[in-house]
């Protein structure tokens, strides 16, 4: 079973989305010390800290437990789904996630965001004695903590050691502002984790909103020094999932569409296996699938000139 956190453990970390007071228990709500009518409900033992002023998200959505992110397909269509092989192949993210650990004090506490269930290659995070995860998410799953948009993460300043968001940032209106408080909530010196795809189709509609070139990856992160930055999936899998996006867009009805699909999953599947040959490779920066950065930390951010530096330097 999961090892999720009980409230006890989350509420001494969190704040209110939208003042950053202190929040205390009132029954089956968390609310504010400083305004008794700054409050959020606890469903099933989860708050739900949504900032409804600022969010996409409403917190009766989740009170209702509303679909909040993709409309349910049918059972049928996501047993079919369950047998095609898939297209994708995070050639990094073992390597990767080990290497956050590494950098990470003992004993750790991480924030997961958008982490309802785990993430490829995660397991090293999961499995390790030292680190005390916290899990997030707009969405209920196995490993949900509590529910929150990134855009407002509800907890004090310095709270974590690490955060991770992986395959999060496109899905975000404001990546810069979701960054910006994983850097807020992060101890000193704390690391940061994330994926982004890059060379990939839209997916997650409607909640799929932006795509970042390496540099413009590193960018992002300009408050952060440099870990480790680069492509976790290839040119290959960028290639099948471009085949596939080709070969539905004949497609009018859903239906056909799906079809389609089908026939490029069936037939194209084998392209993400060149990529344990070719992520290395100078042009995969250029074609990758998708990009990682690991990176520490800092309270000066990088001049759009000294990002443009870093990228002539490699």
């Amino acid at each position: 079973m999961p090892d999720t956190n009980s409230l006890d453990d989350v509420l001494p970390l969190c704040r209110s989305p939208r003042t950053g007071a202190q929040l205390q228990r009132e029954g089956g709500h968390l609310v504010s010390i400083a305004d008794s009518e700054d409050r959020y409900p606890v469903v099933e033992g989860i708050p739900v800290l949504i900032n409804e002023d600022e969010s996409l998200f409403s917190v009766d959505q989740f009170e209702q437990k509303t679909e909040t992110t993709v409309p349910e397909t049918s059972r049928l269509v996501q047993r079919v789904a369950r047998l095609l092989p898939s297209l994708n192949l995070n050639v990094r993210a073992e390597d990767n996630f080990q290497r956050f650990v590494d950098e990470l004090p003992s004993p750790a506490r991480v924030l997961v965001v958008g982490g309802r269930t785990r993430g490829e290659g995660s397991d090293v995070l999961y499995e390790s004695p030292s680190i005390k995860i916290f899990s997030t998410d707009v969405a209920f799953g196995p490993e949900t903590d509590l529910i929150c948009d990134a855009h407002d993460l509800p907890f004090q300043d310095g709270a974590f050691d690490g955060v991770v968001a992986q395959a999060v940032l496109e899905h975000v209106a404001d990546p810069q502002r979701c960054v910006g408080e994983m850097h807020r909530v992060l101890a000193p010196n704390g690391i940061v984790h994330a994926e982004t795809p890059f060379l990939q189709a839209m997916h997650m509609k409607p909640y799929d909103f932006t795509r970042f070139t390496m540099v413009g990856y590193r960018r992002l992160f300009s408050s952060f020094d440099v870990v480790g930055i680069g492509p976790t999936c290839g040119p290959g899998m960028a290639l099948a999932w471009a085949y596939r996006g080709f070969l539905r867009s004949f497609g009018r009805s859903a239906a056909t569409q799906r079809a389609l699909a089908a026939i490029a999953h069936l037939t194209a599947f084998p392209l993400k296996y060149l990529d344990h040959w070719l992520i290395d490779r100078p042009g995969a920066r250029d074609a990758a699938s998708g990009y990682y950065f690991t990176g520490r930390k800092r309270q000066t951010p990088l001049s759009d000139e000294d990002v443009i530096s870093w990228f002539h330097s490699l």
